[in-house]
């Protein structure tokens, strides 16, 4: 699992203003809305989904009254918001694949955005599944350690026995793998052993490693691409093969 590398989100997260927190707040509760409605249930134990996002949102320091909130508003039968979930796929320069997952409102007009965020910064969109096949989906869960006073070994057992597939320790961050369905689950053996997480969500990672960009010119392109993408309110995730310098 080397060579995963999404702190830099998390540090983003973490140190964020108030307004870039109440965005993170709004994307999470727009996919807890969908996951309700499209697992039909608003118990986490019978919409494995739902059981997901809660992880994510808790790990994220949403308040249990805001997720109660949201999924009391999207059982409620004069909820109107309806969103569909749209992936586009595509690439950066010097052909870094990307995944971006969007919730939108509006199919053509997230469409239209998303193309011109690919051709403005020297990408092309491409073809549903041109590149996420490459890609795996699996629970990533990350443990705080600024302090490193964890032990390595008993937080691995710990993980392991919570149903964790895989282990990695890089400095300031344990990460935790698991199956995608595991997420919740993990997540919540773990901070009832009293982990602080930092994140917990369902992601893509590519199969075949990253990808380093050499051109000064694409170095910037790509991040201001990923810029434009992560501050669309339509975007919930984007997901690359790009070994960004930053964020090591």
């Amino acid at each position: 699992m080397s060579g995963h590398s999404k702190w830099h989100n998390i540090q983003k997260t973490k140190g964020a203003a108030d307004a870039k927190r109440a965005q993170a707040f709004t994307k999470i509760a727009r996919e807890m809305i969908v996951a309700v409605k499209e697992g039909g249930s608003g118990d986490p134990r019978s919409n494995s989904r739902l059981a997901a996002v809660i992880a994510k949102a808790k790990a994220a320091n949403m308040p249990n009254d805001n997720i109660k909130r949201t999924i009391d508003k999207a059982l409620g039968s004069g909820s109107t918001e309806n969103y569909e979930k749209i992936v586009y796929e595509g690439y950066g320069p010097q052909g870094v694949a990307v995944i971006v997952e969007t919730m939108t409102d509006n199919r053509n007009r997230t469409a239209g955005e998303m193309r011109h965020y690919f051709d403005k910064y020297g990408g092309n969109m491409g073809a549903t599944g041109c590149v996420s096949w490459s890609f795996d989906r699996k629970g990533v869960i990350v443990i705080d350690n600024e302090d490193e006073e964890l032990d390595e070994e008993t937080v691995m057992m710990d993980a392991l026995e919570a149903g964790a597939a895989d282990f990695e320790a890089e400095g300031e961050v344990m990460t935790v793998y698991t199956a995608e369905d595991d997420i919740a689950a993990v997540s919540e053996m773990l901070t009832g052993k009293g982990y602080h997480l930092l994140s917990a969500q369902v992601e893509m990672l590519p199969q075949n490693g990253y990808i380093t960009l050499t051109n000064e010119d694409d170095i910037k392109n790509m991040q201001k691409m990923l810029d434009m993408f992560e501050d669309n309110d339509d975007v919930q995730n984007v997901w690359h093969n790009w070994d960004n310098p930053d964020e090591d």
